[in-house]
């Protein structure tokens, strides 16, 4: 294979995840295995899969599970193929999956099938690769990563919505914007599990805490930018990784960027 064809990356975001990607691949693998719980799409082309004893032939937008010990191969069927994956460590699986069980009594959990040929569980991966490219909030990244495991193993438990401690959560997200919360730190806050307080906080406010987080650094950077505040120094005060990172979430969700904003209020 080509060395520019394949790239592999730890998360900065996520230390426990290791993210590969494939670009136009024709290399071929032995049959292997992994420590880790590892997950992925095909973006191009079509490959033979082989998970234990049995054989899959997958094509594009089709999504990959595996889990840790079991050996595997997957290769280009024709020509070359495209992919992404990720790998998570198993103790964070581990853990998490207690959470979401409350014991499962056993080391862990295996995915529920090799693979799916399901559009939005393709489309929910191309959404949490990006976040964990792309973006430097380990609250967004670490909810998406919860969510999108939490479905893949079994039905959520049902759990009592606290109120109350959601309520404790929107405060201190809101009282501290310039910091950024991991999803475990606000779910000991609230004593619900990660994906629990995910759930329970878009149920109650209609958004995710990394949406309501955004959002509130949003209206308070209005605020800030009205008073003639440096962009930059927005940016710093509010948690942003860096002065693009305001600037591309603020367009998003007021079509004009930060200048733009100020320049309505501020005289040049």
């Amino acid at each position: 294979m080509n060395p520019s064809s394949v790239h592999l990356e730890q998360s900065v975001v996520l230390p426990m995840v290791e993210m590969r990607q494939a670009f136009q691949s024709s290399a071929c693998y032995h049959s292997h295995s992994h420590d880790e719980f590892s997950f992925g799409v095909i973006d191009a082309g079509v490959a033979d899969y082989r998970n234990l004893s049995r054989r899959h032939r997958i094509i594009k937008g089709d999504t990959v599970t595996i889990n840790p010990g079991d050996l595997h191969s997957c290769n280009p069927h024709i020509g070359q193929w495209s992919y992404r994956m990720l790998f998570v460590d198993t103790p964070w699986i581990a853990q998490l999956q207690d959470e979401l069980f409350s014991g499962i009594g056993m080391d862990y959990l295996a995915f529920a099938a090799d693979y799916s040929r399901n559009p939005q569980s393709y489309n929910d991966f191309s959404q949490l690769f990006n976040a964990l490219i792309n973006d430097n909030n380990p609250l967004e990244a670490e909810s998406l990563l919860v969510n999108y495991l939490a479905t893949r193993f079994a039905a959520p438990s049902a759990e009592k919505v606290d109120q109350y401690g959601l309520n404790r959560i929107k405060q201190l997200i809101g009282d501290d914007l310039h910091t950024n919360h991991s999803l475990s730190h606000l779910a000991h806050e609230c004593g619900l599990s990660r994906y629990h307080l995910v759930r329970c906080f878009k149920q109650i406010y209609g958004i995710t805490p990394h949406a309501y987080q955004l959002d509130e650094r949003i209206k308070r950077a209005k605020q800030l930018l009205k008073r003639g505040e440096l962009i930059a120094n927005v940016a710093q005060q509010l948690g942003f990784s860096d002065q693009s990172h305001l600037q591309r979430n603020f367009k998003k969700r007021l079509a004009i960027t930060p200048k733009q904003y100020q320049a309505f209020f501020i005289a040049p």
